[in-house]
C-alpha cells in the first residue's frame, strides 16, 4: 500500500471517528434534556407555585400566565427586583406597573384611603373582566412601582394559577406583558422572545401548552373624590 493511500484512510478513519463521537455526545444530551423535560412536564401547578415564589422571595424576577397575557412579575415590595424588570423590559421607571393581589381586602393594605366607588368596581366589573384599578397615596410596595403622582395600579386576579400564587406569596406581585416595551405583548408562552425568557430567574410551567386569544385588562383611575376616568 502506497504512503499516499495510508494517509487517506487514516484522515477517512479520524474523520469517522470525530463523527462518531460527534454523534454519541448529541444523544447524550439529547436523552439528558428529554429527561429534565419529562420530570419538568410532570411537575404540578402547587410545585410550580412554590418555586416561583421561592425564586420572589429571594429578590428574582419570573415569568407567568396571569389573568389576562403572560406576565413578567416580582415581589412588588422589593425595589431592587422591580429595577431588574424594569431593565428586563428597557423600559423608563417613570411609567409605573401593574401589580396583581389575590383578594379585595388585600387592595386596603397598600393604599391610605381606598374611595367607595373602588370597592364598587371590584366587586362588579373585576370578576367579569380583568379590571385594572389606579388609586392615590400608595403604600408599603416597592418606591420605583409608584408613578410620580404617588398612585399605583392594582388588580384583583380571578385566575386559578396567578390568584394561587398571589395568596401564596402574601404579597402583591408585579404584573407586566412578557415583551420588552414598544414590542407586542406575548398572549401565550410561546409568543414570548428568547431574550426575555433568558432575562427572568424562574418561568413557570403552568398553561405553557396553552394556545389562545388573551386581552389586556381595562384601567380604570380613581381620584380621591371618587371621579372615575377610563383609561383603556
Amino acid at each position: 500500500m502506497s504512503a499516499r493511500r495510508l494517509r487517506r484512510q487514516k484522515r477517512t478513519s479520524g474523520k469517522a471517528l470525530w463523527r462518531v463521537d460527534t454523534l454519541r455526545r448529541v444523544i447524550i444530551k439529547f436523552q439528558a434534556q428529554s429527561s429534565k423535560l419529562k420530570v419538568q412536564s410532570n411537575m404540578t401547578q402547587e410545585e410550580d407555585i412554590k418555586n416561583a415564589v421561592e425564586c420572589m422571595r429571594k429578590g428574582g424576577v419570573i415569568l407567568y400566565p396571569t389573568d389576562t397575557v403572560w406576565g413578567i412579575g416580582c415581589d412588588a415590595t422589593n425595589p431592587e427586583a422591580v429595577k431588574k424588570v424594569y431593565e428586563i423590559k428597557k423600559r423608563d421607571d417613570s411609567k409605573a406597573l401593574i401589580c396583581l393581589i389575590d383578594s379585595a381586602d388585600r387592595m386596603a393594605r397598600y393604599f391610605r384611603n381606598v374611595p367607595q366607588v373602588a370597592w364598587d368596581f371590584i366587586d362588579a366589573a373585576m370578576p367579569v373582566k380583568p379590571t385594572t384599578i389606579i388609586l392615590d397615596d400608595a403604600n408599603g410596595v416597592a418606591h420605583n412601582l409608584v408613578a410620580e403622582d404617588g398612585s399605583l395600579a392594582m388588580r384583583v386576579t380571578y385566575e386559578e394559577f396567578s390568584k394561587q400564587l398571589c395568596y401564596r406569596f402574601q404579597k402583591p406581585i408585579v404584573s407586566t406583558s412578557a415583551n420588552v416595551s414598544g414590542e407586542p405583548a406575548a398572549q401565550n408562552y410561546r409568543d414570548i422572545s428568547e431574550e426575555i425568557l433568558n432575562a427572568v430567574d424562574y418561568v413557570c410551567w403552568t398553561r405553557r401548552q396553552e394556545h389562545k386569544p388573551h386581552q389586556p385588562s381595562s384601567i380604570v383611575k380613581i381620584a380621591k373624590n371618587g371621579e372615575v376616568k377610563v383609561i383603556r
